[in-house]
C-alpha cells in the first residue's frame, strides 16, 4: 500500500471516529432521567393564576427547606403577602384544629405542584392547585381550590377540592 493510500485511509478513519464522537457526546451529556425537555419558567405579575402559582412555588420551596432557619420566617412572610387577613385567619384556624399545614392541607410537603385557572365571577378568580406527593405511576394527588380577588390578586379563600 502506498504512503498516499495509507494517509487517506488514516484520515478517513480519524474523521469517522471524530464524527461518531460528536454524535454520541450530546446524548452522553443529557441527565440520566427520562425527561429530555428543558425547563423554562415565565411569569406575568398581572395574571391571577401566575400569582397563585408563584405563591405555591415559593411556599413549597420554603417548606422543603424546613431545616433552614429562615424557612419558617419565609413561609410566614409569604402568607402575609399573598393572603388576605381573613384567609390568614381561616388557615390558622384549620392548623389549630387539624395540626396540619393550612396551605397544603397536609402534614408533609409535595414533590410537585400545578395551578390551573378554573373560572371567575363577582370580582374573584378560582384556580385549582394540584399537589403530587410522590413519584411514579401511582403517585398520590390532592387538589385545592384557591379563590383570589381579581383587583388585588390576594388569595381570599382556600379549600380542599371535592
Amino acid at each position: 500500500m502506498s504512503v498516499r493510500n495509507r494517509t487517506t485511509l488514516f484520515t478517513a478513519v480519524a474523521l469517522a471516529a471524530g464524527l461518531s464522537l460528536a454524535a454520541v457526546t450530546p446524548a452522553l451529556a443529557r441527565p440520566a432521567t427520562s425527561h429530555a425537555a428543558v425547563a423554562v419558567a415565565r411569569g406575568d405579575a398581572r395574571n391571577v393564576t401566575q400569582h397563585v402559582a408563584d405563591f405555591y412555588g415559593a411556599y413549597i420551596d420554603a417548606a422543603w427547606a424546613g431545616e433552614d432557619k429562615a424557612a419558617g420566617a419565609e413561609a410566614k412572610a409569604l402568607r402575609a403577602f399573598y393572603l388576605t387577613p381573613a384567609a390568614q385567619k381561616k388557615v390558622a384556624a384549620y392548623e389549630a384544629e387539624e395540626h396540619a399545614d393550612g396551605i397544603l392541607f397536609a402534614q408533609n410537603v409535595p414533590v410537585r405542584w400545578q395551578v390551573a385557572y378554573t373560572g371567575s365571577g363577582a370580582g374573584h378568580a378560582t384556580n385549582r392547585v394540584t399537589l403530587t406527593w410522590s413519584d411514579g405511576p401511582h403517585a398520590e394527588v390532592t387538589r385545592i381550590d384557591v379563590q383570589s380577588d381579581l383587583r388585588t390578586l390576594k388569595i381570599t379563600d382556600l379549600r380542599p377540592a371535592d
